[in-house]
């Protein structure tokens, strides 16, 4: 039983197994924190893989191994290079993924009030989530300029902290 039925008094969240069906055969994995949100379902379907909701369950979250198979096959997508300006063909390249479906509900509040993101009020984890996984996937980033930089801090050993208290010395 899902954690909001009123039956569901001994029940644990632990005790779900995960909600996606693979070649028409439910998984008995347990499930993990992840879910099965929009951006899961959108790769699925791009990328046609074997995997459904079995919606006779009431919760949304998948196992890890399809959390992990679902990463790997997102993360293998085509990106234009960012040396050339992008007019250059298509390579293949791996892009990390961030989850930030394991960040804590007030850090992701957090986010969306440092980046003033619009939502509709009472969103839950799942869609705050999806929400900033979105923003932050488009901020844009001058890689060469952020590389650069890391390096230079790394290499002076600095970080932002010892700019801002320019007056005082830290260590």
């Amino acid at each position: 039983h899902p954690p909001f039925c009123p039956e569901a008094d001994s029940w644990e969240w632990r005790d779900w197994s995960c909600c996606l069906i693979e070649d028409g055969e439910r998984c008995v994995r347990p499930a993990g924190n992840a879910s099965f949100s929009k951006r899961v379902q959108k790769s699925i379907s791009q990328k046609k893989l074997k995997l459904d909701i079995d919606k006779s369950v009431r919760h949304l979250y998948i196992c890890d191994f399809h959390k992990n198979f679902i990463q790997s096959v997102r993360n293998k997508r085509k990106r234009k290079t960012s040396d050339d300006g992008g007019d250059s063909p298509e390579h293949d390249t791996d892009i990390p993924e961030v989850d930030l479906f394991q960040l804590q509900v007030n850090t992701l509040r957090r986010y969306k009030r440092h980046y003033k993101l619009q939502t509709r009020p009472g969103f839950n984890k799942a869609q705050l989530a999806e929400t900033v996984s979105r923003h932050f996937r488009n901020i844009p980033v001058n890689e060469k300029e952020t590389l650069a930089y890391f390096i230079y801090m790394v290499k002076s050993n600095k970080s932002r902290l010892d700019q801002k208290s320019e007056g005082g010395k830290l260590e």
